[in-house]
């Protein structure tokens, strides 16, 4: 790996770290497999190391692009990662909420529903499910 890839690499490896949390990482990480290893070295250089470590765009909203984009394309799993990262982020489920609802409007109601039930899951594994309401009448 030349010197300034491998700063992009340190540079990537810290902001995923922040991001998704120090035990995804190790998850991604230690699990690479000859097949699996370039992979790991490419998005963690690139993805975080070039993208996510530029100056132009807060954390905060790339949160909320990464998890627009999610939706869109209907990426489920990489979506309730990243709603976990939102909160790493200064995002509330206020945020997700709104988030959700302006995606609805562009991307379909199938994905509004869809994400709203990733979320609610996502949201119940982290300690932090959505409070039913009560007596409420249309």
């Amino acid at each position: 790996m030349e010197d300034l890839d491998r700063q992009r690499y340190e540079a990537g490896l810290a902001v995923r770290r922040s991001v998704l949390g120090e035990e995804w990482v190790q998850k991604a990480t230690s699990s690479k497999t000859e097949f699996t290893a370039e992979w790991q070295e490419f998005i963690t250089t690139y993805a975080w190391g070039q993208v996510w470590t530029r100056p132009g765009i807060e954390r905060r909203i790339r949160s909320y692009m990464t998890l627009s984009l999610m939706i869109a394309l209907g990426r489920w799993e990489e979506f309730n990662l990243h709603v976990v990262a939102a909160f790493n982020n200064g995002l509330d489920e206020e945020d997700i909420k709104e988030i959700i609802i302006h995606c609805a409007c562009y991307c379909g109601v199938p994905a509004g529903n869809n994400a709203f039930a990733e979320a609610t899951k996502t949201l119940e594994k982290l300690g932090r499910s959505p409070k039913p309401l009560r007596n409420e009448k249309p």
